[in-house]
């Protein structure tokens, strides 16, 4: 029983410490005082707080606009909603801290936080990765400004990263038309892949699946494209075995070509006769 007064006085003591320090953040939301309001929000970003800071900041930035300190006061507000995980309105207001203080001490910082802020948005490979390119676009331009900045390496291998996004989402689009046997489409898909990801690390794979898309969409043409379709597939076979002479894929990309080039053979003989 004494035990359970004890828990009962300590929750009593918590929730007035929480009601009081409410109370207190309230008065500081409804003061005109803005030099204390501005002191605050800063206190309170210091110590982690970021929704209270990111309350206050949010103000300022009206109230300060135009004088020496608006700056100062976008760089900490983009800050706070970095606290906050909101890394969509930290990166527009970085983007706001380098279009509106163009000379401002933080539009370095500013210029690399909205491509990590992109970064750290950036979707799966599976969808749509128009944000993946505008952060490699942004800490390319960080890079391309600031070249000897400390923060140069980490932008690279950002950038790094985002790019392998970009071949993952290239082949999985291509591998998908494999995948459904939708081979016409596939050679297309594929083909782009390759030109546009050259040193892609899935480039075996995807020659392998090109020559194959080929091999097929030649066994199963009509007559008139047959012969065109079994050249290309042979062409296709010997780009793989120079590139690829001891690749695991060599037993089968040999049948294809056994199976090519005897139609092709027989195709010849045939015109001759």
């Amino acid at each position: 029983m004494l035990i359970k007064k004890r828990f009962l006085g300590l929750g009593t003591v918590l929730l007035a410490v929480v009601l009081s320090s409410c109370g207190n953040f309230n008065k500081i939301v409804k003061s005109t005082d803005y030099e204390f309001k501005y002191k605050k929000a800063v206190e309170y970003y210091e110590d982690g707080e970021y929704v209270k800071a990111g309350t206050l900041f949010q103000e300022l930035v009206n109230i300060y606009r135009g004088t020496s300190r608006a700056d100062k006061i976008y760089y900490f507000y983009a800050k706070s909603m970095i606290g906050q995980k909101d890394y969509l309105m930290a990166g527009h207001y970085f983007k706001t801290l380098i279009k509106e203080f163009p000379t401002s001490d933080y539009v370095e910082e500013a210029q690399y936080m909205v491509g990590y802020c992109s970064y750290l948005i950036s979707p799966n490979a599976r969808l749509d990765q128009a944000v993946t390119q505008e952060a490699i676009d942004a800490l390319q331009l960080y890079i391309n400004l600031y070249p000897f900045n400390e923060r140069v390496d980490e932008a690279n291998r950002l950038i790094d990263e985002l790019k392998d996004k970009l071949v993952y989402k290239s082949y999985l689009s291509a591998k998908l038309y494999y995948d459904f046997e939708k081979y016409k489409a596939a050679v297309v898909a594929l083909s782009n892949c390759l030109n546009k990801y050259p040193d892609s690390k899935y480039r075996e794979e995807l020659m392998y699946m090109l020559l194959k898309s080929k091999y097929l969409l030649a066994m199963g043409s009509v007559r008139e494209k047959k012969e065109e379709r079994l050249s290309s597939a042979l062409d296709e076979y010997f780009s793989f075995v120079n590139e690829y002479p001891e690749s695991k894929y060599k037993k089968e990309v040999t049948k294809f070509y056994d199976t090519t080039s005897k139609m092709l053979n027989y195709k010849a003989e045939s015109n001759i006769n």
